[in-house]
């Protein structure tokens, strides 16, 4: 039986956001493609198909939408505060495209051109878990739209019973990295319901030369609600904004999953 070998165990806890380890950019693109990839990629690549103007990814991590928009000539640029997600994307990008890209925070970050349209796909926002920097944020992101630019975001409506009795080692994705190499990460939760904010544990295990290895990633994920949210953007330079309760774009009922978010300039 093979050794199970522990690569190491991180912590991310600020409220900045959440770099991702190595291993688990390493793995990235193989577990969310099959997990996203019908879910939110249409959305996201008819917004950027439909601008005539500069894009703007927040949280671009591998590329997973970026690389189709650099595919369908868009001109988009990405930030995002994981170096090991944007070595993954340098990877596929040619050289002469690599000053698309840069490491950066959205609660901070400086750019010298202004943008018809921001996203930020997939949660990026719920790494936020401090409001003063959900407000920095969306004040910075105004500042770099062009008048009527929009900015788009997901979060999740959040499920209650999931929410309130946590995960304990739940496997949301096995599969092969590689020919005879598997990967499976599990996922476990566990509420801190006054500051609305779940703490997750992600475990990484895989295979590779007779060898088991492993490794934990543990990150807080902001948890909304719509009147909530709505407050937020009218504290923000925004002021108001409109929630759609899926990527097809239908309104919010008891059956909706998912707030989608657009904010105009």
């Amino acid at each position: 039986m093979p050794d199970k070998i522990p690569i190491n165990i991180i912590n991310q806890a600020g409220s900045s956001g959440s770099v991702y380890p190595e291993n688990f950019a390493r793995f990235y693109d193989l577990i969310y493609h099959q997990i996203r990839d019908g879910v939110d990629n249409q959305f996201y690549l008819d917004r950027i198909k439909e601008t005539r103007g500069k894009i703007l990814e927040i949280g671009v991590g591998t590329g997973r939408l970026f690389m189709q928009g650099i595919e369908n000539n868009a001109d988009i640029y990405g930030i995002d505060i994981s170096p090991s997600m944007l070595e993954v994307l340098r990877e596929k990008l040619p050289h002469g495209q690599h000053g698309r890209i840069s490491l950066q925070n959205v609660i901070d970050f400086k750019l010298d051109t202004k943008f018809d349209l921001v996203i930020a796909p997939f949660r990026v926002f719920m790494h936020l878990t401090d409001k003063d920097e959900q407000l920095k944020s969306l004040n910075n992101i105004y500042w770099h739209l062009n008048p009527g630019g929009k900015f788009i975001f997901d979060v999740f409506v959040p499920d209650l019973k999931p929410l309130i009795n946590g995960l304990e080692n739940v496997v949301d994705f096995e599969g092969e990295y590689e020919p005879g190499k598997r990967v499976k990460r599990m996922v476990s939760t566990k509420p801190d319901l006054i500051n609305q904010v779940i703490n997750i544990c992600f475990r990484l295990e895989w295979n590779d030369n007779d060898s088991q290895y492993f490794q934990e990633w543990k990150t807080p994920l902001r948890f909304f609600f719509r009147y909530e949210l709505e407050l937020l953007v009218e504290r923000s330079l925004f002021k108001a904004c409109k929630i759609s309760g899926d990527f097809m774009g239908n309104e919010l009922d008891t059956d909706s999953k998912e707030f989608i978010i657009q904010c105009q300039k």
